[in-house]
């Protein structure tokens, strides 16, 4: 099993990595390389910790907001921070975003050969297993596909 729709938003991450220089303030405070490094940071860091996790301590406990969102099909804007370990640096090679791209499509490989219940904990929607982590993956990643796509449409 893999994902097709996080497939084709990681080729529109991989795409704008030429454009990372580009911002646009209307838009995001943000410029394109930090939502592509991010984007990254998330896919690569959520399945990292999903294959270190333990499947026992999992616990239903996905909330209503994540019901609520899954079920929209997408994450509103500005209402949430990003945690310090998936926040992008100052600067942002090409080569960095390169090297993650790399280790992204690695990295999703791996997800059918987890546990099912395989996990991270989201600070806002409870614990995330394997059976949610691909649509979580492609609502986040969308998320901001749609913003460089703003920001690209000045």
């Amino acid at each position: 099993m893999s994902s097709k729709k996080l497939d084709s938003l990681i080729n529109a991450l991989e795409k704008n990595i030429a454009n990372r220089d580009i911002s646009n303030l209307k838009v995001s405070k943000a410029n394109v390389a930090w939502h592509i490094d991010h984007s990254f940071k998330v896919i690569n860091g959520v399945i990292q910790t999903l294959q270190a996790s333990n499947p026992i301590l999992y616990k239903n406990n996905f909330s209503f907001l994540g019901k609520l969102f899954f079920t929209l099909g997408f994450f509103p804007r500005g209402k949430a921070q990003a945690p310090k370990n998936v926040k992008s640096p100052e600067i942002i090679s090409k080569a960095d975003l390169l090297k993650q791209l790399q280790q992204a499509r690695i990295y999703i490989k791996s997800i059918p050969k987890l546990d099912k219940n395989a996990f991270f904990k989201h600070p806002m929607f409870g614990d995330i297993n394997k059976p949610r982590i691909y649509r979580f993956l492609e609502l986040h990643t969308n998320h901001h596909v749609k913003i460089i796509k703003e920001i690209m449409a000045k």
